[in-house]
This record gives C-alpha cells, structure tokens and sequence, in this order.
C-alpha cells in the first residue's frame, strides 16, 4: 500500500473514531476482520499518532480556525485536519507541502470545494507558523 492509501486509511478510521463507537483497536480490527482491508504499518502510525497526540493536535487546530470553533467543522474536515496536523508536528518523513495537498486532496474527495479551500488556508497558517517558529 502506497502513502497517499495508508494516509485515506487513516483519514478513514480517525472520521469513524469520531463518533465514539469503537475503541481504536476495534476500529482497525474491524477494518481487518469485517471488510478484509490490509491496514499497513504507516496507517497504524499515523492513526496512532494523531490518538496519541490529541490533545496537543487539536489545540493547534483550535489556535488556527480563523473565526470558527472546532465543533462548528464538519467530522470530515477534522479528520483530515487532524491526520495533516499530526504530519505536520511529527512525521520528519512527511515534506509540510505535502502533508498539506495530501489533506487537501482527502477533503476534494471526501468533502466540498468551499472546505478544501478553508482546510488549505488553515494548514498554510500552521505550515507558515511552524516553519518560522524553526
């Protein structure tokens, strides 16, 4: 599996983790055993790193909305805010640039144009704080 599927995955088990039905293992568990995905070793770390990281994900995002609250954003947009978020603060692997058109081309996909504009200009904020901050 490729890095853009293991990150549509993820994006994939971070919305279904949103509604709080599963635990995380069952998720992916259920991923495996009911729809017979093969969840890769990337999938996994992102997945759990964005889980791990939470809290500290999703303070970033909350410093970022540009007038907006992060329950006012749809399931879909905090997913893939919160898998580019986590790619951004932790994966040295992951160039920022990409990490962002990734996410944006998840919300083209999986959501509205109007989202996937907001979505980039967030994560361009974040990328533009972060790198200046280094």
């Amino acid at each position: 599996m490729d890095r853009r599927s293991s990150r549509e995955q993820a994006f994939k088990f971070l919305f279904e983790n949103t509604f709080g039905m599963n635990l995380p293992e069952e998720t992916v568990e259920n991923a495996q055993l009911a729809r017979e995905e093969k969840v890769s070793a990337f999938t996994k770390t992102l997945f759990d790193g964005v889980l791990s990281n939470l809290e500290k994900i999703d303070k970033v995002i909350d410093e970022n909305l540009m007038g907006w609250k992060r329950e006012r954003i749809s399931r879909t947009a905090l997913a893939v805010l919160r898998l580019a978020v986590y790619e951004i603060m932790f994966e040295e692997d992951t160039p920022n640039k990409v990490a962002a058109n990734e996410a944006v081309e998840l919300s083209k996909k999986y959501s509205t144009k109007e989202e996937s504009a907001y979505i980039n200009g967030i994560l361009g904020t974040i990328i533009t704080k972060t790198e200046s901050a280094n």
